[in-house]
């Protein structure tokens, strides 16, 4: 049987999207389709040693940087950005750079200051995706959270007339929350990032955003491996030692987390796994030499049937809910 190629499938996907998009409304003025299929997550990514987790991502080969206003360490990804590209010899145009909105600068007026610090604290003149990181607004004199987006999405709109963001995209929202952005806005998002694993693949949800033109990044793509989730009592086995992810990636000689982000490509989207260990950043990045066959695939697609789960829902501690209408909200 003939095996899936990420590096073919990657390529393929991102072309059909580039021209699913409707004549009223196509995403943004930089070719979405250039967006690294592979990327590198600094979520969590200590401060102490950021800077090199970056730049040594750079020099594995990683183009697609995933950062945010909320991760606190965006200074220290500047600079090991920096780096990395001086030790590559690459130019800023030859990296693709996310940031994030976060929840307590969605007033007009803080969404342009959120901007002029991310671009201060990243060193960068303009970003190739700019991120709502939630539809949650939250007051910064009370702190009161609430379901809210369209005033920061027009704001981000304006924004991306200059020449400081060459895309704007949302994240984490449910499908109602998507359309009706679309509904009331002049531009639609270019990307949606979220949740997406084996025992979360939101297959309906994505196909879902092939049809709308809208490309995904999935966030965790290791699922409960990230020590950022807190394990309780009825979690899954750790996705990177589940029995069946330990039997394919045997079979294929690769690993189960080569396995798990092949699995992704494969599904037609971008991934951002992250680490601050070279031997798991280089580990990852060898996932292009990892080939999957369609039974594999089928394999990891049943592994929800059994442990269906989200792992990042702050909806409780928020006081909001997130998530209506998709799997395990």
């Amino acid at each position: 049987m003939k095996s899936l190629n990420p590096l073919t499938i990657a390529t393929a996907a991102a072309a059909v999207a580039a021209f699913a998009s409707s004549d009223l409304q196509q995403p943004l003025t930089f070719a979405v389709s250039k967006i690294p299929y592979h990327g590198f997550g600094t979520w969590n990514l200590d401060k102490s040693n950021v800077s090199e987790a970056v730049s040594a991502a750079i020099q594995t080969g990683y183009r697609h940087l995933d950062c945010a206003t909320a991760y606190g360490n965006q200074k220290e990804v500047g600079k090991g950005i920096a780096d990395g590209l001086k030790k590559t010899n690459l130019t800023r145009s030859d990296i693709w750079v996310t940031s994030k909105l976060w929840n307590s600068h969605h007033e007009p007026k803080l969404v342009v200051e959120a901007l002029q610090q991310t671009l201060v604290d990243l060193g960068l003149e303009y970003l190739d995706l700019w991120l709502m990181h939630w539809p949650v607004s939250t007051s910064p004199k009370t702190g009161k959270n609430e379901l809210g987006y369209l005033g920061a999405w027009h704001a981000m709109e304006k924004l991306h007339e200059t020449d400081q963001l060459r895309n704007i995209g949302v994240s984490n929202f449910s499908p109602n929350q998507l359309k009706d952005l679309i509904d009331h806005s002049t531009t639609k998002p270019a990307v949606h990032q979220f949740e997406i694993h084996p025992y979360l693949p939101q297959t309906t949800f994505i196909e879902y955003h092939k049809e709308l033109g809208i490309e995904v990044t999935a966030y965790s793509p290791f699922a409960n491996t990230n020590p950022t989730y807190t394990p309780q009592p009825n979690d899954p086995p750790f996705l990177l030692t589940n029995l069946d992810m330990l039997a394919i990636a045997a079979e294929r000689e690769c690993t189960t987390a080569q396995v798990a982000l092949v699995w992704g490509w494969s599904r037609g989207y971008s991934v951002i796994p992250k680490s601050s260990h070279l031997n798991h950043i280089k580990e990852n990045f060898g996932a292009i030499d990892c080939h999957l066959e369609k039974e594999d695939m089928d394999r990891i697609d049943r592994l929800s049937d059994k442990y269906l789960k989200r792992f990042n829902n702050p909806s409780n501690g928020w006081g909001v809910k997130l998530y209506e209408g998709l799997q395990d909200a």
